[in-house]
């Protein structure tokens, strides 16, 4: 487990799950002839981590994204846990008030460090056009994340495909509308929609001082920035400044990890999603609880190689908008970082511990499936392997459910295939490999 508390320029950092990934940028500018003299750094070394900034509570009056509260009842512990999350109430909407399309913000960043540019302008079209805003059909997926011999290597490899999201097979859906509606079993003709509509800013150039980041290389050849956590996050921070607080704020960029501390192979964090609020945190202070909350997310595009090894062996789907797609998941689910759950523990995600947040892609980070068709560095590796397979990589999703106990699990999508708890605890269901997903989450 790693876990640790980082505070910089008003932000609480706590690094729960950070998705550590390597990443090759095509995008970067070509490295040098001294390329070979960049560190490499072991795949030994290599965990996946995700992390979340700050929290606050919102009134009715808030001035946010549009979301809705609830709360279930644990039956393991009787306590009951209320909850915020993004767009309309499954539960109570109605008519055309159960869809809901959130601004989704996003500015391109481009990472000058030690001679080389990582460019998010690079990896821009290819996030555009990829499940996260493209429409495809989830009825079923051409290969989906296989145990293969996990624990031990080669682990969360390439494996068959299969129906995915029966009951809105026929659909053309964005991955989070998709994700949302089988969370909540509104698929098929229902009308419930999550849809984000993204707006391109201008591109933002970031130097880092040379005492703030460095160059490492995957163990295939993929060149990264791998800058320290802190001093990126009040990058971030002074970027939020500028952001309309009804909107989702998306930073992109490529090729672009974090370390944690000095060590800077304490690393990789690829994403984090947050909140910033206004005066002390409360998101109330000296408004009349018209304050502003702002949520947002970095994410860093994946190169394939980075962590993903060669011909859909260990890691396969880690590369491209895995971290993208985990976060935008968490944000729907958690949006003001403040979701509290009874404590869950899983093997697939030991990096974790013991957490009582609901961060739906954490149990689950390395475990994805196959979804539209990648055109962006589709070659082979530097090192001349083949990662890249022409598609996208988004990463599967823990339900609401699998956190709160619920079994039978009478809310979401039900799985394939007739199960004793009937509805899947991952929006992945019977294709996720692992039996810990086919019922509710287990404590510490």
């Amino acid at each position: 487990m790693f876990k640790s508390m980082f505070r910089s320029s008003g932000f609480v950092i706590r690094v729960g799950a950070i998705l550590m990934m390597m990443v090759t940028a095509l995008g970067v500018m070509p490295a040098s002839a001294s390329a070979p003299a960049i560190p490499v750094i072991p795949d030994s070394s290599l965990q996946a981590l995700t992390t979340t900034i700050g929290g606050a509570s919102v009134l009715p009056t808030t001035r946010t994204v549009a979301h809705w509260w609830g709360s279930t009842v644990d039956p393991d512990n009787g306590v009951t846990y209320g909850y915020n999350m993004v767009g309309a109430d499954p539960n109570n909407c109605s008519g055309s008030g159960c869809s809901v399309t959130i601004e989704a913000d996003i500015t391109p960043i481009i990472v000058n460090i030690d001679g080389l540019t990582f460019s998010g302008s690079d990896v821009l079209a290819p996030t555009l056009a990829s499940p996260q805003f493209a429409l495809n059909d989830y009825g079923s997926t051409p290969a989906a994340t296989a145990a293969g011999s996990f624990p031990n290597a080669p682990a969360l490899v390439e494996g068959a495909g299969g129906v995915l999201s029966q009951n809105d097979a026929g659909n053309m859906l964005q991955l989070e509308d998709a994700t949302m509606r089988a969370q909540f079993n509104q698929t098929g003709s229902s009308n419930y929609h999550l849809i984000l509509h993204p707006n391109v800013l201008p591109t933002v150039t970031i130097n880092v001082p040379n005492n703030q980041g460095v160059l490492l290389q995957s163990g295939r050849g993929v060149v990264f920035a791998d800058i320290n956590i802190s001093w990126w996050a009040a990058q971030i921070q002074n970027l939020e400044t500028k952001a309309d607080p009804t909107h989702l704020p998306i930073y992109l960029t490529n090729n672009v990890l974090l370390h944690i501390g000095k060590n800077v192979y304490n690393c990789c964090v690829i994403g984090f999603h947050g909140t910033r609020a206004a005066g002390n945190g409360g998101g109330s202070n000296n408004s009349n609880g018209n304050a502003v909350v702002q949520t947002f997310a970095w994410a860093s595009w994946v190169q394939p190689g980075l962590y993903s090894r060669a011909n859909g062996g260990t890691d396969w789907a880690l590369q491209d908008i895995h971290a993208l797609s985990h976060e935008i998941s968490e944000w729907a689910d958690d949006p003001f970082v403040n979701n509290t759950v009874e404590p869950w523990l899983t093997p697939t995600a030991p990096q974790y511990g013991c957490t009582g947040i609901l961060e739906t892609g954490d149990p689950v980070v390395s475990i994805g499936f196959a979804m539209g068709t990648n055109t962006y560095e589709q070659g082979p590796n530097p090192d001349g392997s083949q990662s890249a397979d022409g598609y996208y990589h988004p990463e599967d999703e823990t339900f609401l459910p699998w956190f709160m106990r619920t079994a039978p699990n009478t809310v979401s999508e039900p799985t394939q295939s007739s199960s004793a708890n009937i509805g899947r605890y991952t929006f992945m269901g019977d294709l996720n490999p692992f039996v810990g997903f086919r019922q509710p989450a287990t404590g510490c």
